[in-house]
């Protein structure tokens, strides 16, 4: 419930402010399925991820939410591209990295309800549609460019 009212509160800011919001997301994949999160206060899954704080590298951003909402300690990672969204009243440039190398090592926070792994070509249908599009993209050889609007 707590996160709830936090996002609920957020989306007003967002509404007033128009922010401009720079975030990572992390395509954790190993043995041809990948890990996704559903939030306790947005249906649907999603690929780990969330906003930079400030004095953050892209590499440590990636590393917290991972390790936040996961568990999971990352090792060697790669840059899949960066992608933009202008939905909720923001502008969003989301930068998104694949890990292969990785290890559970703990558990996620109390704003992620669940994590489950799904096979790329079985995911789940109530699925963020971005995410769902990339994930897609990458399944079919990521024949997309490595940047654009999500």
């Amino acid at each position: 419930m707590y996160f709830k009212a936090l996002y609920f509160f957020y989306k007003i800011y967002c509404f007033i402010f128009r922010p401009i919001r720079f975030g990572v997301r992390i395509l954790m994949l190993q043995d041809e399925k990948v890990w996704l999160i559903r939030h306790t206060y947005l249906p649907g899954w999603f690929m780990p991820g969330g906003g930079l704080k400030k004095w953050e590298t892209l590499d440590q951003a990636v590393r917290r939410e991972a390790r936040e909402e996961t568990g999971a300690e990352l090792g060697e990672i790669s840059l899949i591209g960066t992608f933009s969204s202008f939905i909720q009243w923001k502008t969003d440039h989301t930068t998104v990295f694949l890990c292969r190398d990785f290890k559970i090592v703990g558990k996620s926070d109390g704003e992620i309800a669940e994590i489950r792994q799904f096979a790329l070509d079985a995911l789940p249908e109530n699925m963020f549609p971005s995410h769902r599009r990339l994930l897609e993209a990458f399944r079919n050889g990521m024949d997309r460019s490595n940047f654009g609007e999500w």
